[in-house]
């Protein structure tokens, strides 16, 4: 009797285990500071218009949301992570190790912003006087000899610059705008130091570690992946200034500026046109696997480009976003709906 009882507890336990669990009903999103205040726009648009639940999100870093995303499939991973920086070759290796087919989705464009407080001057800036103002090692007196970077004032760096101490607040090594930074001012900056330059050539790792490395005696200070934070501690701290993406800057644009780039300003125009040096686009990746399980997925992507959110005048626009063009608009929603996957 005791075997027969035995025996069904261990049939029924098995057919529990053969029945999948329930999948969640609320989309998941991780990823970029940067892309977040873009999200929860549109998550908020999406559940009032579907009437299913509003998608939660997390802002983790574009680095830190991709390694979440790459973890596995299933309803403990994130369905979608926002990303400020393209897609690494490495984080696609993960996630193809574990299977997993990612949809990108660009949504629009963002300008890097270098930005202080109002209650100080506006200053002009050049890719190479920050280079030099925030690297680790910069060029001594001799033609590949580099030093550790002795400059304590923007004065030192450049003669046209104010004598204020060097304190920029800036965001980790996991978040895509620190990434884009690194690519789009730091690496062009040093790239205008013909030696270094070429030393991309003979030896990639050793500029990469040149052009990349920054400061850590407190003139670059990592402030985490909340902006708002930055944007706190420059309206406290007039001297200082941060770096964060223009969104941001323009929804705080009564207490902070802008530097300008070369004589230019950081706009929607300007950043739009592309004469803004210092701008990237914007993405977020979809687990293709969790779409038609995890409900409204699709539905999510389509209220991201929609005309209400991608118009000129669109509630993105509002936010700080340069949408996407006619063109890469069509060619987006094309892609999206096909479920086009990426291949690197």
């Amino acid at each position: 009797m005791k075997k027969t009882i035995f025996a069904a507890m261990l049939a029924t336990t098995a057919a529990i285990a053969a029945v999948p669990a329930q999948a969640r009903d609320q989309i998941n999103i991780v990823g970029s500071s940067t892309v977040y205040p873009f999200a929860t726009v549109v998550a908020e648009r999406f559940g009032r218009a579907t009437g299913n639940p509003t998608p939660t999100i997390e802002s983790t870093g574009s680095g830190g949301g991709l390694k979440l995303f790459c973890d596995g499939i299933g309803e403990n991973t994130p369905d979608i992570t926002n990303s400020s920086s393209y897609i690494k070759q490495s984080q696609f290796d993960a996630c193809a190790e574990k299977g997993i087919d990612i949809i990108e989705v660009k949504i629009g464009y963002d300008g890097i912003a270098f930005a202080n407080s109002r209650q100080s001057d506006k200053i002009d800036v050049s890719r190479k006087d920050l280079f030099l103002a925030l690297a680790a090692h910069v060029p001594g007196d001799k033609e590949g000899e580099l030093i550790e970077n002795p400059y304590q004032t923007w004065k030192d760096v450049n003669s046209s610059l104010p004598a204020t101490k060097i304190r920029v607040l800036g965001p980790p090594p996991t978040s895509g705008t620190r990434a884009a930074f690194v690519e789009l001012v730091m690496e062009k900056g040093c790239s205008e130091i013909s030696w270094i330059k070429d030393l991309k050539s003979s030896d990639k790792s050793k500029w990469e570690e040149v052009c990349g490395s920054m400061r850590e005696d407190g003139a670059f200070v990592e402030a985490g992946e909340n902006d708002n934070l930055i944007v706190q501690k420059l309206d406290a701290d007039p001297s200082s200034f941060g770096i964060f993406g223009y969104s941001f800057l323009d929804q705080n644009s009564d207490k902070l500026q802008g530097a300008s780039f070369d004589g230019v300003d950081i706009s929607f125009d300007n950043i739009a046109d592309g004469s803004y040096p210092v701008s990237r686009p914007l993405h977020f990746f979809v687990k293709k696997q969790h779409i038609g399980v995890i409900p409204g997925i699709m539905e999510y992507v389509n209220t991201f480009l929609s005309n209400a959110a991608q118009s000129e005048d669109g509630y993105l626009a509002e936010k700080g976003l340069i949408p996407l063009s006619g063109v890469e608009l069509q060619k987006m929603r094309a892609d999206v709906n096909a479920q086009k996957v990426l291949n690197m």
